[in-house]
């Protein structure tokens, strides 16, 4: 079952297994297992490319190990070509056609028998087990389910099979359906440190030049897959315009905002929009989150908390009706402008 949102030349999350960070989670789930308490299911939550499919390889890893009869080296390469009977995995495939990768999971990949060779999760489950230990599920990601197949799993959660483990990736875990969620012990992932980063980019390629590096990693934001799609980019893209632009949005002429503008939303469907989008919702949180921690910082919070929805309410309804990209970024980089404004004016108010 190939990886839909592998990277080209970038080992899949069952192939590496061995996750950078999240140090707090992993000893959560090692400690957990060591004393024989784990919970049925796990919610691994936090932004997407900060590792946490990986993270849930490496801990199926650690499980099956635990409380099976083969040591690591053999359970690892089961899991690298996903061939260990006690493991599960379901991601998006291929449709129905074989044309391309579907966007969602669907309900057959559940609970249904679907058409062809392939059994629902829920079918395999209550087969025979493959192997002593622990059986463990890995769904990658959750927020990927039909609303049917959403449904379809709360109905196995809710009576789970024996011994059996479910790690379940979440990007949007506010999105779940609160009753899935209350069935899960949830642990969240957060993004990476700087050197962590630099350090998974260096184990990849260690011929990466500096400036690569340093370039990669500036846009990254803690999340190694970004910068991995960093380094696919042209080294001369508008991302690192605009990532100078955000330093000081109103010492920047009116009309770079338009030319960012004209180069980012020319095209809705590019990976150097999406990278934007994720720079701007950064930008902002920041924002919200250094004036919450200043004293007098309750004027600039709430005109953070505005921009943060004024912002989201434009690219939602530019995604809804296919608004024209541009137009909307036009009107975002004047919101973030007047909000810079005013915030240099209560700083220098109150110095």
């Amino acid at each position: 079952m190939s990886d839909p949102d592998a990277l080209e030349g970038i080992a899949t999350p069952e192939r590496r297994q061995k996750a950078l960070g999240h140090d707090g989670p992993r000893a959560a789930i090692l400690g957990q297992l060591a004393e024989r308490r784990l919970p049925g299911a796990i919610l691994l939550h936090g932004p997407q490319g900060i590792g946490k499919a990986t993270f849930a390889f490496e801990m199926a890893a650690a499980i099956l190990v635990a409380s099976g009869d083969e040591d690591a080296q053999r359970v690892e390469e089961q899991i690298a070509s996903l061939s260990h009977p006690n493991l599960f995995l379901v991601r998006r495939t291929l449709n129905k056609t074989g044309s391309k990768i579907s966007a969602t999971i669907s309900v057959d990949q559940i609970a249904r028998r679907d058409t062809g060779d392939s059994h629902p999760l829920r079918d395999r489950l209550h087969q025979t087990r493959g192997r002593d230990g622990y059986r463990v599920a890995v769904i990658d990601s959750i927020d990927d389910l039909t609303p049917s197949a959403a449904n379809a799993l709360l109905k196995i959660l809710e009576e789970p099979p024996p011994e059996t483990i479910f790690l379940l990736v979440s990007h949007r875990p506010g999105q779940l359906l609160p009753t899935i969620r209350s069935r899960c012990h949830s642990l969240a992932l957060r993004p990476l440190d700087d050197a962590l980063v630099r350090a998974i980019l260096i184990e990849q390629d260690a011929t990466l030049g500096q400036a690569e590096l340093d370039r990669a990693v500036a846009l990254a934001g803690g999340r190694p897959r970004r910068a991995f799609e960093t380094l696919a980019l042209e080294p001369e893209s508008a991302l690192g315009a605009l990532q100078a632009w955000l330093i000081d949005p109103n010492r920047h002429p009116a009309g770079v905002a338009l030319q960012l503008a004209d180069a980012l939303g020319a095209d809705a469907q590019s990976t150097e929009l999406s990278f934007a989008r994720e720079m701007l919702d950064d930008w902002m949180a920041d924002e919200a989150r250094n004036a919450a921690m200043q004293p007098q910082g309750r004027m600039r919070l709430a005109s953070a908390n505005e921009l943060w929805d004024k912002a989201h309410a434009l690219f939602a309804e530019a995604d809804d009706i296919n608004l024209d990209m541009k137009q909307t970024l036009v009107a975002i980089f004047d919101a973030i402008r007047k909000h810079a404004a005013m915030t240099a004016s209560v700083s220098a108010e109150h110095p």
